[in-house]
């Protein structure tokens, strides 16, 4: 499974850092493991630290096809792996019983066949692709119920996944697999087994200015600075919905396109909504609150 340019640690990095991903050592490191081992890679953290674009970049710097099955309350194994597609299977047999061509029988088999076969990710990813095995994004894991994920420990043990109809369809190599989980609830232990797990947390003040210098580089150094350090400052609030790395990028891009160069408190009230969802957060920030956290931040600044 491992890619033969991956044969250490910096190679992760550096493969990564070509997809303008920062990556921090020991992330880098488990998911050297993963790709050295053939184990899926179990993501857990806050959401927007990056747990999503580690798969993308990993499949882009490998050259290979990138699965995404997003999860989702109610989600069933008929949903992530098959379906038929009965509107074509039911043209087919009044195709069929106009023109008296098939037995019963026939046209059994005929409405069962890969033809009318809708593939759902799972299923694709056990076919074989060009390139070599896909990365599988299992995306918020979190999400689902337990009888999903008693299927998905079977599925990710044996990489085969059975259709009645047709049988076993195995893996000719098992995918890349990357599980995240936002943590709004807790994943049974037996599949977090089946894994190398790894906490994503938020970076600290210089890696999470690398990476929105990496991301955002038109920014000017000192609002990039301020940005950083005044959202590092706000995480330490007791805010409902706490500001991704994600979030940090989305407000520098729209500090740039106001052709902001450096934070105000009348900016930080203007532009809340790129980094605070939930209006009790934005209305923490307001009148003089906001001003003080910024003065704060800088306070933590070293001369540029």
């Amino acid at each position: 499974m491992t890619n033969p340019s991956i044969a250490t640690i910096d190679d992760v990095q550096t493969l990564l850092s070509g997809q303008d991903y920062v990556c921090g050592r020991a992330l880098a490191t488990v998911a050297f493991l993963a790709l050295k081992l053939g184990r899926p890679l179990f993501l857990e953290g806050e959401a927007g630290t990056g747990k999503t674009e580690i798969a993308k970049a990993i499949a882009a710097a490998l050259g290979r096809r990138l699965i995404r099955l997003q999860c989702y309350e109610g989600l069933d194994a008929a949903s992530a792996v098959y379906e038929w597609n009965f509107a074509a299977q039911m043209v087919a047999i009044r195709a069929a019983e106009a023109t008296e061509s098939s037995d019963r029988g026939t046209l059994t088999d005929a409405v069962f066949s890969p033809d009318f076969l809708i593939e759902r990710p799972l299923l694709q990813a056990m076919r074989e692709q060009p390139g070599g095995a896909p990365v599988l994004l299992i995306d918020e894991v979190d999400r689902t119920d337990e009888p999903f994920e008693a299927f998905l420990l079977e599925a990710l043990s044996d990489f085969q996944v059975t259709i009645p109809e047709l049988g076993t369809i195995k893996a000719p190599e098992p995918p890349i697999v990357i599980l995240t989980s936002n943590r709004t609830r807790e994943v049974h232990d037996a599949l977090k087994r089946r894994c190398l797990y790894h906490w994503v947390d938020y970076p600290g003040f210089a890696r999470e200015l690398e990476i929105l210098n990496t991301r955002v580089p038109e920014a000017a150094d000192r609002l990039s600075r301020e940005i950083v350090a005044f959202v590092q400052r706000l995480r330490t609030e007791d805010l409902f919905k706490k500001p991704g790395v994600a979030e940090t990028i989305d407000w520098a891009k729209c500090l740039v396109a106001l052709d902001v160069l450096t934070l105000s408190p009348e900016v930080i009230a203007d532009t809340l909504g790129a980094i605070l969802k939930y209006q009790d957060d934005i209305a923490r920030l307001q009148g003089s609150e906001a001003k003080k956290l910024l003065d704060e931040a800088r306070s933590t600044l070293e001369p540029a």
